[in-house]
């Protein structure tokens, strides 16, 4: 990580840390005060999200209803596939906290990030102990990209948006497995609403 000189805040993004086993125990040893930001979503619509990128590099992968599980006649969820793995969030939180308190950690819905990006950012920004200087005037929603994108009001110049990574359109899924998912994830969701303090409504 680069030096950070007085007043200075130094940021860095890695989508795997947070489930990743090792990752807690060596920010910890590299230093124990650091802030951690994670992004979390509705966990189905993540796994969906997750197996729909993967398809746009392996158009050939099985579908996500055969994917999802270990045996679909009864029903058993295959925890191994990390689509589904990943959004077993309270799991990975409780290796987070073994190291740091709840209130180094911060999590951002992502749902709330596109229907009121200002808020969560605000949420960001105290966290971090930051002014708030990101308000609603630095956002554009594209109707296109179903995204808000990020614009600089005093240049007045184009919004900077996602890029076509981002806002793919999702696969036709099977209502059942749809209903299933969702029953899986039901008290994970719950233990970490409970743990976090905080609902994000997925239910």
């Amino acid at each position: 990580m680069p030096s950070s000189s007085k007043g200075q805040l130094t940021m860095e993004k890695t989508p795997s840390y947070f489930v990743t086993r090792e990752v807690p125990c060596r920010i910890y040893s590299m230093s124990k005060d650091t802030k951690l930001i994670v992004v979390v979503r509705n966990p189905v619509t993540r796994a969906i999200s997750d197996y729909t990128q993967t398809r746009s590099k392996k158009p050939d992968i099985p579908s996500f209803e055969s994917l999802t599980f270990k045996n679909m006649s009864a029903g058993l969820i295959d925890t191994t596939w990390s689509a589904v793995q990943i959004g077993m969030y309270a799991r990975h939180l409780e290796r987070w906290l073994q190291f740091f308190p709840m209130e180094q950690l911060l999590f951002v819905s992502g749902e709330r990030l596109i229907t009121d990006p200002a808020g969560e950012m605000a949420r960001v920004q105290d966290f971090l102990g930051l002014q708030r200087v990101v308000t609603e005037k630095y956002f554009h929603f594209n109707p296109a990209k179903g995204f808000p994108c990020l614009k600089r009001p005093e240049l007045n110049t184009k919004p900077h948006c996602l890029g076509k990574t981002k806002g793919r359109i999702h696969p036709n899924i099977d209502p059942e497995v749809m209903r299933t998912l969702r029953d899986f994830y039901k008290p994970f969701n719950k233990k970490f609403y409970k743990m976090t303090g905080h609902d994000f409504g997925w239910d």
